[in-house]
């Protein structure tokens, strides 16, 4: 992606707090065919023609549907254009994928700290959920949707109390929101 003149070569990952080497490597690029990686190479090439490098993520889609490395390379795409609201449907499309492999349940509500290893920081699957968790809530805080925004990250919170990903901190912005406002 490009960042203030430089150029990263391919969406492969979340944003910063979102992307250990050791999830990068250990579990969403595995098993990506050839074809599937071209294209996002490609598409990270071209980052700055939106329509060109968009077409290379569904061709990469296309290959690989629901292989998490094609939908974090959408999630980073759409957040770095802006496109929240596509980031975040792409978020949850990663969160029902996370699902899936940690063999919970489909809707986040019902999920419970001890339906898989949230606190274990080795425990790569669990941790891919609760970092999908967290960019749904941060993207709905950012599209002003406040209240899922804090159903979210209280829920976050309750798999990971020790909140090793930080949502406290996001909460603490949430509920800072207005505020400055109402100091004015």
């Amino acid at each position: 992606m490009a960042t203030e003149g430089r150029a990263v070569t391919a969406p492969s990952a979340m944003p910063a707090d979102m992307e250990p080497e050791w999830l990068a490597g250990a579990c969403l690029g595995g098993h990506l065919p050839e074809a599937v990686e071209q294209y996002l190479r490609l598409a990270g090439i071209n980052y700055q023609h939106d329509v060109v490098a968009e077409r290379y993520l569904f061709q990469a889609q296309a290959l690989a549907p629901g292989h998490a490395a094609v939908l974090i390379a959408l999630y980073r795409f759409y957040f770095y254009k802006g496109r929240l609201g596509d980031a975040l449907e792409v978020a949850e499309r990663c969160l029902l994928k996370a699902a899936r492999d940690n063999q919970l349940n489909a809707d986040w509500r019902q999920v419970r700290r001890g339906d898989a290893g949230f606190s274990s920081y080795d425990a790569i699957l669990p941790r891919f959920y609760l970092f999908t968790l967290k960019a749904c809530g941060y993207l709905q805080m950012r599209l002003g949707r406040l209240e899922q925004s804090h159903d979210t990250l209280t829920k976050m919170l309750e798999l990971d109390p020790s909140d090793k990903l930080n949502a406290m901190v996001l909460l603490q912005v949430l509920a800072r929101h207005g505020q400055e406002d109402e100091d004015e």
